[in-house]
């Protein structure tokens, strides 16, 4: 394992960190829906209560057809927490299963049911890749005292980096009270892993002195305003008040603004995450987290048209549990889903609960004491704001 150069503990890459997770085996990778019905029914009957299914909004309906509960990251780790389950299938993406590790009693075993499901966002940013560059942005901006805040989605070492450097971690909703809680404790805000989460809170916020750094150049990056024909007025380090790490979402950064004029021309309403880009969120009618845009068409009005600027299974869910409106995907046919989340095959579901039936225990995803600890430190924080 790497030993952070600023922070007291150990870390390494997430591809590896959880090697012990397992592959579907043969058994399981021809089950047809019905088969999976009758399998799922059976291994719930036995594990009674001892188990809970936790369904992220952006899984399909094969999943969170199953789920006890559905919704976004952190209000799935919530419930889990609120849970007296033994077992915590979180149908979701490795950080989330963290944060539900972090979160959960000691006696709460999480299980993430596909080990492929990493996402590429929260890759964007290693703890060990943004450790390896802190000292270098500390030194460019004249010796500033940086606050580093980083999004929910992102691994349990990032969120324990953070803490250690007097950060905190922040959701889509409480962005902007993550950036004044950390103004007032320092100079700067080092915004991780999402520029465009990022980019959109400081515009809300009036801040204009914004940076990107770009981790594989180890420098500042052209604003997210440049063109082939406008060269932008890109602010110093030392001059920034937010400094965005270049990573960012691969469905939300899909979208386009032509998307939302076409959808408003045709008589839709646009709702879009603040994942998505500025230009994007500008146009959009409303903007809001997962459960913000739910939010949305439940208020809707019969007969209403909204375009849903998200990860293409929710605006399905939407239309599916309210009929009386009409939602669409914000890019139509184009819209296409989080590769991440389609790794928790239906089929995998079955196995981790047909294996925990049988007490065995597969999958576990368990964070490490110590980044567990600071990890938490940072979520407390974020509680307060």
């Amino acid at each position: 394992m790497v030993e952070l150069q600023s922070v007291g503990f150990e870390s390494e890459l997430s591809l590896f960190k959880y090697d012990t997770l397992e592959q579907l085996p043969e058994s399981h990778r021809d089950l047809d829906e019905a088969a999976r019905s009758r399998r799922i029914a059976a291994a719930r009957e036995e594990l009674g209560d001892r188990v809970i299914v936790l369904g992220h909004n952006y899984q399909r309906r094969e999943i969170v057809e199953y789920a006890d509960f559905i919704g976004d990251s952190y209000e799935l780790s919530k419930r889990a927490a609120e849970s007296d389950a033994d077992y915590v299938v979180f149908a979701g993406v490795t950080f989330m299963a963290e944060s539900a590790d972090i979160i959960t009693d000691d006696d709460q075993t999480v299980i993430l049911p596909s080990m492929e499901a990493s996402c590429p966002m929260a890759g964007m940013a290693e703890a060990v890749q943004v450790d390896s560059a802190w000292e270098t942005l500390v030194e460019e901006s004249g010796g500033k005292d940086i606050i580093p805040v980083t999004y929910m989605n992102s691994y349990a070492d990032l969120k324990a980096f953070c803490a250690s450097h007097g950060g905190l971690i922040c959701t889509s909703s409480n962005a902007a009270d993550a950036f004044e809680w950390a103004f007032e404790r320092g100079d700067a805000v080092l915004f991780l892993p999402d520029k465009h989460l990022g980019r959109n809170t400081a515009d809300d916020l009036g801040i204009d002195e914004v940076v990107e750094w770009d981790p594989w150049a180890g420098d500042v990056a052209e604003s997210m305003g440049a063109t082939d024909e406008v060269e932008p007025d890109v602010p110093e380090l030392g001059d920034a008040e937010v400094i965005l790490w270049d990573g960012y979402c691969q469905v939300h950064e899909r979208f386009r603004v032509d998307h939302v004029e076409e959808a408003q021309a045709d008589g839709a309403k646009v709702v879009a995450h603040p994942e998505c880009r500025p230009s994007v969120v500008a146009a959009a009618d409303e903007v809001g987290s997962t459960s913000h845009i739910c939010d949305v068409i439940e208020n809707a009005d019969a007969g209403e048209t909204w375009a849903i600027g998200t990860e293409v299974h929710l605006a399905r869910h939407l239309a599916r549990w309210h009929p009386e409106v009409d939602v669409r995907p914000l890019c139509g046919d184009a819209c296409m889903d989080c590769n991440a989340m389609r790794q928790v095959d239906p089929n995998y579901l079955t196995w981790v609960l047909e294996e925990l039936a049988a007490g065995r225990e597969p999958n576990v995803v368990e964070v490490a004491p110590e980044e567990k600890e600071l990890a938490a430190v940072a979520l407390d924080r974020m509680l307060e704001l």
